[in-house]
C-alpha cells in the first residue's frame, strides 16, 4: 500500500476532492483509488484500495509513513462505485470502532469470571456503564473532556478528591484546592443539578 501511496503522491490531477456525510466538500482533503498500483493476488475478486488524504493539523498523528504534509489512511473493499462516495460511506462508520475502543477500556476485554452467567452479568454492567459515562460526557462536559476517553475521565474527574455536602438546604461541592480539573467538575455538576 505504500508503494502506490508514493507513486500517487506525484499524479496530483488523479486526486479528488474529498466529501463530508453530508456531502459537502471536506476542506483540503482528496480521495484517489490506486488499485491499480498494487498487486492484490491474496485478495478476493474485485478488491479495490481507496486512500485518502488530509492535511496535517498540529498535534496530528501520521500514518502509514511520515509525511510533512498530509496524513493518509487507506482501506481495502468489495464494493462498487465511486471512491469518493466510498470514503465518505467508511467514514461515517468510524464512530463505530470509536466505541468499541472505548468499551474495551472500560472492561469489555476482561471476563474476571469462569462462569458463563457472570461473565453475561460482567458484559452488561461493563455496557450499561459506558452508555451512563458517554452520556454523561455528552451533556455535562465541555471541550476536551467531551470526546475524552475513559482513562482520562477516570483521572481528571472522577478520581478527583472532594464529597458534596449538604448544609441548611444547600449542597456544597468541595474539592481539594488546586485541583487541575476543579472547575470543569463544579461546571459538570451544575448541568447534572439542571437536569434533574
Amino acid at each position: 500500500m505504500e508503494a502506490a501511496i508514493l507513486d500517487a503522491i506525484g499524479m496530483e490531477e488523479c486526486w479528488e476532492p474529498a466529501l463530508r456525510q453530508d456531502g459537502e466538500p471536506r476542506p483540503g482533503a482528496a480521495v484517489i483509488e490506486p488499485t491499480s498500483l498494487v498487486e492484490l493476488p491474496s485478495y478476493p475478486e474485485g478488491s479495490r484500495l481507496i486512500v485518502r488524504r488530509e492535511p496535517l493539523h498540529p498535534g496530528a498523528q501520521q500514518s502509514l509513513f511520515p509525511s510533512l504534509e498530509f496524513r493518509y489512511w487507506g482501506f481495502y473493499t468489495d464494493q462498487d462505485g465511486d471512491p469518493v462516495a466510498l470514503d465518505a460511506l467508511i467514514r461515517a462508520h468510524a464512530h463505530v470502532e470509536e466505541n468499541i475502543s472505548r468499551l474495551k477500556d472500560s472492561g469489555l476485554l476482561r471476563f474476571p469470571f469462569s462462569s458463563l452467567e457472570a461473565n453475561k452479568n460482567w458484559l452488561f454492567c461493563v455496557l450499561a456503564a459506558a452508555d451512563l459515562v458517554r452520556w454523561f460526557q455528552l451533556l455535562c462536559c465541555e471541550g476536551e473532556l467531551a470526546l475524552a476517553r475513559p482513562k482520562a475521565l477516570r483521572w481528571s474527574l472522577f478520581h478527583a478528591p472532594g464529597r458534596v455536602v449538604y448544609s441548611a438546604r444547600r449542597v456544597i461541592e468541595r474539592l481539594l484546592n488546586g485541583w487541575p480539573s476543579a472547575e470543569v467538575l463544579l461546571s459538570a455538576y451544575r448541568r447534572i443539578a439542571l437536569l434533574t
